[in-house]
């Protein structure tokens, strides 16, 4: 429980180990074996969600990281609450600054639109992994969800068709570059296994918002912090995108059809 914890949280961990010690206190009251087993998982929770609203964010600053917004900012939001739980959604000072500005952007172009951020990185430590990212361990990157429409009548669609960002993708259409497939040829069978874990079945009720996805990407690249952007290739063709910071990430990663990942 404590490994799976820390892979997860990276702080859940000591944290269990510290609800461990409230054992002996829970069993003096002297309630019966079921109510402990009930009141052991609720004091666990308590204290975890505690320390992960006070004390965590407070101590991650001395490591150079600080939380993005859980609801604080109407234009920067995660998609969705299991991130900040989970700890994941620790960025530099720098790289919060970017995204603040460029979500306060795009709101002013399209009123009413909230950028939704997916993972970020752990509170503590360079070099401490976020499963399954390959890179997101040093406070400077940050993946954030696509723009969609409802397919039947062209309105805003006010989430994705993933309930957590990804693994419903944008796949290439006749004629443009279908580097999934590539991939997939050359035997980087991580490379869609998303696709395989999340729900397909609202996928057909989606279609891409390229304008205001477009308009994000933008915002980003104008920001001379950032460094890189990854995006699959047929995308960046189809939305006529130019900027040399939009890269191709590579076979030995994941598609990136359903989401962008930035990096200062």
């Amino acid at each position: 429980m404590v490994l799976l914890l820390t892979l997860l949280t990276q702080v859940g961990g000591i944290i269990y180990l510290v609800y461990l010690l409230s054992y002996r206190w829970i069993n003096r009251l002297g309630h019966t074996r079921k109510w402990n087993w009930v009141l052991k998982p609720v004091l666990f929770a308590g204290i975890y969600v505690l320390l992960t609203l006070t004390v965590i964010p407070w101590t991650a600053q001395y490591f150079g990281r600080v939380p993005l917004p859980v609801a604080a900012d109407p234009h920067l939001q995660p998609l969705n609450p299991v991130t900040w739980l989970l700890n994941r959604h620790y960025v530099s000072p720098v790289l919060k600054d970017v995204t603040t500005k460029a979500a306060s952007k795009l709101s002013k172009h399209y009123p009413a639109t909230v950028l939704y951020y997916l993972d970020a990185n752990f509170p503590f430590v360079d070099g401490f992994p976020l499963l399954p990212h390959l890179s997101h361990n040093d406070g400077k990157k940050l993946d954030l969800a696509f723009y969609y429409l409802n397919a039947h009548d062209r309105s805003r669609a006010s989430k994705t068709p993933s309930f957590i960002g990804y693994g419903v993708f944008v796949d290439p259409v006749k004629g443009e570059i279908d580097q999934p497939s590539r991939c997939e040829e050359l035997g980087h069978w991580q490379y869609t296994f998303m696709q395989r874990l999340v729900p397909q079945g609202n996928k057909a009720d989606y279609v891409l918002d390229q304008d205001r996805t477009k308009a994000m990407i933008n915002f980003f690249t104008l920001d001379e912090r950032i460094k890189k952007i990854f995006l699959e290739p047929h995308l960046k063709t189809r939305m006529g995108l130019a900027s040399p910071k939009i890269r191709y990430h590579g076979c030995h990663s994941v598609r990136h059809d359903d989401h962008i990942h930035i990096q200062i």
